[in-house]
């Protein structure tokens, strides 16, 4: 395979009856996927802009339009999702699960908008782009937050894009309530994990209630000033909450999760104006990572 090349043969053939047929209903079948979707890659990869797309690839802005097109139309979604399933049925996801976010700073060209923070269940619907685009105002300055539940093994089961002020506590519930892993065959999407582990920014009564309510164990340790002020409340303060230490060292599979995104140029650095074609563009990382996981294993 050349450097122009990410997906071998055996990770084509398994998402080539994955993708659409024609552009849309009566309408002209699609040219050539896989040269579309090495450009796709290619250019997430290295952060180059669309225009600068090597000609192998074919036009740019057929590249550039199939990947929208997949990006808001839940294609990517869709492969992602069957790969899950997929993946669920030859036994690779390890159920106890992580979540965290990353920041990425968002380059001067995906500037669109004057930054004003939606409702954030809204970034779970890629069809619907919400008004600041996904980009919000951080210490850092201009950035996106990809917000991701990674399995044991540290692939994405869910992840969400949203501006990079935004609280991580929050968005917890949304992360969780989007988990949803199809059987093969018959049988109910599974939604629960084994176990969830966090860090101490998602340490709160609200989200332990939400796990305790689901039957899901929680690996989360107590912020200090929660553990002072159950202290200070004697005997009216409880117990201290159930906390596996050493289950809470695998805690760490879904920073090397984000570190195998962030090898990806265009997802470390944010480069697209709308949060669909950026989260399509991490979506489209989901896919490869889950290829060569189901490639790999016997």
């Amino acid at each position: 395979m050349s450097r122009t090349e990410m997906l071998d043969d055996q990770m084509w053939e398994r998402i080539a009856p994955l993708m659409p047929v024609a552009s849309a209903k009566g309408g002209r079948p699609y040219r050539d996927h896989r040269q579309v979707l090495e450009g796709i890659i290619w250019r997430y990869r290295t952060g180059s802009p669309w225009r600068d797309l090597p000609a192998e690839f074919g036009s740019w802005r057929t590249v550039w339009k199939r990947h929208d097109r997949f990006s808001k139309d839940g294609t990517w979604e869709a492969i992602v999702a069957t790969l899950l399933a997929d993946a669920d049925a030859a036994g690779l996801i390890d159920w106890d699960v992580s979540v965290d976010s990353t920041i990425n700073r968002a380059h001067q060209h995906a500037r669109t908008s004057r930054v004003t923070q939606g409702d954030l269940a809204n970034y779970k619907n890629l069809a619907t782009e919400p008004p600041d685009h996904g980009i919000g105002r951080s210490r850092g300055g201009l950035s996106t937050k990809i917000h991701l539940l990674s399995d044991g093994h540290g692939l994405p089961l869910v992840v969400i894009c949203g501006p990079g002020q935004a609280g991580d506590s929050p968005m917890f519930p949304e992360l969780l309530d989007a988990v949803r892993v199809m059987r093969v065959g018959s049988g109910r999407p599974r939604t629960r994990p084994d176990r969830v582990a966090t860090d101490k920014a998602y340490s709160s009564a609200t989200i332990r209630r939400l796990l305790r309510g689901q039957g899901i164990g929680a690996v989360i340790p107590e912020r200090a000033d929660q553990i002072q002020n159950r202290k200070n409340r004697g005997r009216s303060g409880g117990r201290p909450p159930a906390f596996d230490a050493v289950k809470y060292r695998d805690r760490n599979v879904v920073e090397r999760g984000f570190n195998a995104f962030k090898q990806w140029r265009g997802v470390a650095t944010r480069y697209d104006k709308h949060n669909a074609n950026y989260c399509g563009g991490v979506l489209v990382r989901a896919i490869v990572l889950w290829l060569k996981r189901l490639r790999d294993t016997p």
